[in-house]
């Protein structure tokens, strides 16, 4: 990716038309009601974080977004109803990191991220040079270049999160969906991850949708925050408007103390 993105398969649109459009989105699963009328507007270029107590609904919120989900009419792309998009048209414009991605047993760490090339890739034909070259490039960026033969299972879980994370990248969209991103990662790592993916967002425009725990970390890197709370929007704005004491206290039902930092709010956990 030195130099140019991939390829990427978004439809072009006026610059005013959001990259996300969720409108009064409801999801069930098992009959259990998860998402209640939820909206949520992603300008193209944002980074925008949902947070929210377990059992929010922000993974869930995230693969509707995704199309991993069937919400006819909720979710739109770039202008595009995402129900119109055939899969690799959608695979050309969004690519998710999810919590727990499967791993194929015996699959090699530089042959699980040319999977991130499949969308280029004729039927029946095989990856190309430029397609071998983005997936190293991305193992690069991602301090992975040792690692290409390695078994995915032979690796660590921060060691794989990078790999997972690599794989969306060398799949050239541009709307990238996060979910729990630094999970598995030590704080080195996370900042590396997180500064990666923000450069790549200022240099190539790409649009980033994130789930996360950690609010400190989240709040430094995201330009508008999303509170979700029994499946509806509870609050929404730049960090310094979501990550208040009260509204933490009373959704998260915790004890916590704000502090105001230079790149973002701090949220400190304090005994009651």
């Amino acid at each position: 990716m030195s130099g140019s993105a991939p390829d990427s398969g978004a439809p072009a649109g006026p610059a005013d038309v959001p990259a996300v459009d969720v409108r009064d989105l409801h999801v069930r699963l098992d009959d259990v009601p998860i998402l209640a009328g939820v909206d949520l507007r992603v300008a193209a270029g944002e980074w925008v974080t949902v947070i929210g107590p377990n059992g929010a609904g922000k993974s869930t919120l995230l693969r509707a977004v995704g199309g991993l989900l069937p919400v006819p009419g909720a979710v739109s792309l770039f202008g595009a109803p995402l129900a119109t998009l055939r899969r690799r048209e959608r695979a050309r414009v969004v690519a998710t990191v999810a919590q727990s991605p499967v791993v194929p047993p015996g699959m090699s760490v530089l042959d699980y991220v040319l999977l991130g090339r499949t969308p280029y890739i004729p039927p029946l034909g095989r990856e190309s040079v430029a397609d071998v070259a983005a997936a190293h490039d991305v193992l690069d960026r991602l301090d992975l270049a040792g690692f290409h033969a390695r078994e995915l299972v032979t690796l660590s879980g921060g060691e794989r999160q990078r790999v997972f994370l690599a794989r969306a990248l060398a799949q050239g969209a541009t709307l990238l969906l996060l979910d729990e991103p630094t999970s598995a990662l030590d704080i080195g790592h996370q900042q590396e991850v997180l500064e990666l993916v923000d450069q790549l967002r200022r240099v190539h425009g790409l649009t980033v949708l994130a789930t996360m725990h950690d609010l400190s970390i989240a709040g430094e890197y995201a330009d508008r925050m999303v509170l979700l709370a029994d499946g509806r929007v509870a609050a929404t704005g730049t960090p310094r408007v979501v990550l208040t004491e009260e509204l933490l206290s009373h959704h998260y039902r915790a004890s916590v103390k704000v502090i105001q930092g230079d790149h973002g709010p701090l949220v400190v956990p304090v005994r009651p």
